[in-house]
Formats: structure tokens, C-alpha cells, sequence
């Protein structure tokens, strides 16, 4: 087994998403990666008890107290060299990260977004708000997809996708669940896993 890539996961709610991947981790199925941090901009984001139960470090860190966003951003990027991250996963990360803090992770930096890339994305398109553009829209078909974060909200490669089937009787709440069940938690976990090995493969020819 190739050495693993300790990574952290960025999140801002919940974490059903971070769940998706603490269980993938517990079952054995991202054997290239550690999930070494959980970071939120939340002080109370429900995420942060999940990694607790789980036995992984977690760390909120605010905008309050720092003069600007630069040196949020500095205080976010040292906690997570502090760590030892090598990878990064938004799983509804609601900040907005700027293009500097994006090229330091170049290509190793993974978002979630609730809808098929290039439908609903974009600026203003988070959350709720992607499923109810899809209904607004009468989309038949809508989905998850992961991505590589570059400095275009929603604009980095695809690296994975899943189609979801909208049902007449949908309302926003219904076809995110749905998505999130038959898509976001699957493919996250699996993205996480395919970055991670890709990563572990050049560290290990670095070191030839």
C-alpha cells in the first residue's frame, strides 16, 4: 500500500456529506487517503460534532478577529499545513475562497455541487437554490457533480457525475434529498478516493 494523502474536508452546515465520507473511510473504501481535518467557518456547524463522534480533528475558524480576508485565509492555509494537508474537500463550504488561496491548491481541491455541471451553477447557486431553478426550469433529469475548485465559482473539470430522475410531485426539499442519497454521497466518497490515489501515485514517483 502506497503511503496515504492526509486531506481535510471544508464545510459550513450539517455534514451529511462529511458523514458520507467519515463512513467510506470506516468501510475501508478511500485506502489512499486520511482524513486528518475537519474545518468549518461555522462555529456551530453540526458538522464539527460529526468529526468529534468520529475521532477527527476539527477546527471552526471565523472571519471575526482577522482584519481582512487575506489573513483569514492565511490562518485557514496555516491550520491546514499545521495538519499536513495535501488535499482539500468543500462538502458545502458557503465561503468564498479567493483566486490565491484556489492556485495554492491547484488541482488538489475537490467541490460537491447539487446539479449537473454546466445546469445551475455558478454564482447565487447553492443549496436549495439549485433545485428550485431545476423545477423552475421543468428539468427531467438533474443530478450531482464533483469537480475540481478553480477560481470560477463551479468552473473547475469534472471529475465525476451522476444523473438523478425529477419527479412531477418534486419540490425543492424531495429532489435534494434525493440527489444527495442517489448521488452527492456516493460520488463524493469516490472522488476523494480517485484524487487521493492519483495524488499518492506522484508523491510516491517524487520520491524515486
Amino acid at each position: 500500500m502506497s503511503e496515504k494523502i492526509k486531506y481535510a474536508v471544508m464545510v459550513s452546515g450539517g455534514g451529511t456529506n462529511l458523514q458520507a465520507i467519515i463512513d467510506a473511510q470506516a468501510a475501508g473504501k478511500i485506502p489512499h487517503g486520511e482524513l486528518a481535518l475537519v474545518l468549518s467557518n461555522v462555529p456551530d456547524a453540526y458538522a464539527l460534532e460529526r468529526a468529534k463522534k468520529a475521532g477527527i480533528p476539527a477546527v471552526a475558524i471565523t472571519k471575526k478577529g482577522f482584519t481582512d480576508h487575506e489573513a483569514y485565509e492565511e490562518e485557514m492555509i496555516r491550520q491546514l499545513d499545521a495538519a499536513g494537508i495535501e488535499f482539500i474537500v468543500l462538502a458545502g463550504f458557503l465561503a468564498i475562497l479567493s483566486e490565491d488561496f484556489v492556485k495554492h491548491y491547484e488541482r488538489r481541491m475537490i467541490n460537491i455541487h447539487p446539479s449537473l455541471i454546466p445546469s445551475f451553477c455558478g454564482e447565487g447557486f447553492y443549496g436549495l437554490k439549485v433545485h428550485e431553478a431545476a423545477l423552475a426550469k421543468g428539468v427531467k433529469v438533474s443530478g450531482a457533480t464533483v469537480h475540481f475548485v478553480n477560481e470560477i465559482p463551479d468552473g473547475g473539470e469534472i471529475i465525476l457525475q451522476k444523473a438523478v430522475r425529477v419527479f412531477r410531485n418534486d419540490t425543492p426539499e424531495k429532489l435534494q434529498l434525493r440527489i444527495m442519497k442517489q448521488a452527492e454521497w456516493k460520488l463524493l466518497p469516490r472522488a476523494t478516493e480517485l484524487c487521493c490515489k492519483e495524488l499518492a501515485k506522484a508523491k510516491a514517483k517524487k520520491k524515486k
